[in-house]
């Protein structure tokens, strides 16, 4: 049953508790930010080699992929709540941890827990806010963990250019800042209810209809309310064996793809190595960390752009538009790189792969993502593809700094951009609009083709 078009949306509740799920990424943003910013410290602080270097940033990515595992069991069986709240908990320890750090060892095994919790919050906030928004909305809603995973990289890269002339211990203050996201996420999640996807998954209609009432009107909870029951219909506990059965598959692959593809594009190596880009052109470190805060501020305002555009343009043509471009940038870039322009052309060419990049693959992967899985398979399947995505995130941080002492800083640039391009005539194949669909009818589409 499609849902009614005149349909009246509780928005503002809709919009807070989307925002305040959506405080899972403003963790990931911070923890992924805090690197660039820490890195000419944490250098002469554990005597890092290249390897070392790539390892010690690529630590996160391997705690995420554990993080997405324990949280896509989790969520299936006691709910996305005490999940979020979990890893608001996980993040907040590991804060610490690091900022009190007296060896390479204990930083690396902090930062890998770190990761556990960013990870369980980059799989769950996105879910949580897709399970639920209406339709009609959901992009726009799903995009906030984008936003605030943006806020989370410009406020943390402000406060490292802050900190960064308070001495040799300014690092330890760049990680323990992270215990304040963290409590204030915690104690937002108290306050959220549970998805009511999962409440009728788990037997549980009458707190259901309790949710969906705060949501809609009495014809969208009748609408929804049988749509996901269909949809549940002949359901048991499912296993990742489950995620690669021949109903799913195409799905799934696609999935999978999708969250690698949003890695090895490599513009996550900008983010992560400003500090190292810009040095290679003789900017001196104040300018290096200038331009960590100037790659924050176009992040968020492009990704508002992608937030106003995800619900009308739709999710094909952004990552079509963003995969192409990133590839044209990436070349421009590196011949920049590879002559030694000046750190001011560097920096527009940056600038323009961060727009690129914040309107296109950031937000929309991780909204077709939370879209286009079964209801029956949803938690398992987007761990599997949120793994996958943290896997290849692993490999793009941990390699750039052995490729960049190999092939000099502007070598990898040439192959990001021919990962682009195959990752455009991918989605140009292989990807198909989910804008203005339930997720039911989304699934149902699914098993039609």
């Amino acid at each position: 049953m499609k849902q009614i078009i005149t349909e009246k949306f509780n928005n503002t509740y809709i919009i807070t508790i989307s925002f305040i799920s959506a405080l899972g990424g403003y963790l990931f943003g911070f923890d992924f930010a805090v690197i660039s910013g820490a890195l000419p410290f944490l250098r002469p602080e554990f005597q890092l080699t290249a390897w070392w270097e790539g390892f010690l940033t690529g630590s996160l990515a391997l705690g995420c992929i554990a993080g997405c595992l324990i949280a896509g069991e989790l969520a299936d069986r006691y709910g996305r709540k005490p999940g979020l709240m979990f890893a608001a908990l996980i993040f907040a320890v590991s804060s610490l941890g690091m900022a009190l750090s007296h060896g390479l060892t204990i930083f690396v095994m902090m930062r890998f827990a770190a990761g556990i919790g960013v990870g369980m919050a980059s799989m769950l906030s996105p879910m949580y806010i897709a399970e639920i928004s209406p339709a009609k909305v959901r992009g726009r809603n799903v995009a906030i963990n984008q936003l605030t995973i943006v806020i989370g990289i410009l406020v943390t890269n402000l406060v490292n250019y802050t900190l960064a002339d308070k001495g040799v211990e300014a690092w330890r203050w760049m990680f323990g800042m992270g215990v304040i996201p963290a409590g204030l996420f915690f104690l937002g999640v108290l306050w959220l209810p549970e998805s009511p996807r999962w409440l009728l998954k788990a037997g549980k209609e009458m707190q259901a209809r309790k949710v969906l009432n705060k949501i809609g009107g009495p014809a969208f909870v009748e609408n929804t309310f049988s749509e996901i029951q269909v949809s549940l219909q002949g359901m048991s506990k499912q296993s990742y064996k489950a995620v690669f059965a021949k109903s799913v598959r195409p799905a799934v692959i696609v999935g999978v793809i999708l969250a690698v593809f949003q890695q090895l594009c490599g513009i996550n190596v900008v983010f992560n190595y400003t500090s190292t880009i810009f040095e290679s052109v003789g900017a001196n470190l104040d300018r290096q960390l200038f331009e960590t805060v100037s790659i924050g501020f176009v992040n968020l305002l492009f990704t508002v752009v992608a937030m106003w555009q995800v619900d009308k343009l739709g999710r094909r043509p952004l990552m079509l538009i963003g995969s192409l471009g990133l590839s044209i940038l990436y070349i421009i870039l590196a011949l920049l790189l590879q002559y030694q322009a000046t750190a001011s052309l560097v920096s527009v060419f940056v600038l323009l792969a961060i727009a690129m990049y914040a309107t296109s693959l950031a937000p929309v992967t991780w909204v077709l993502i939370s879209e286009i899985f079964p209801n029956k398979i949803r938690g398992v399947a987007s761990s599997v593809a949120i793994v996958s995505l943290w896997g290849a995130y692993f490999i793009l941080v941990f390699t750039f700094p052995i490729l960049a002492k190999k092939l000099g800083t502007y070598g990898p640039f040439y192959l990001y951009a021919g990962i682009c391009l195959l990752g455009f005539l991918f989605i140009k194949n292989k990807v198909y609009e989910t804008k203005g669909k339930t997720l039911e009818e989304l699934e149902q589409n699914l098993i039609t083709h």
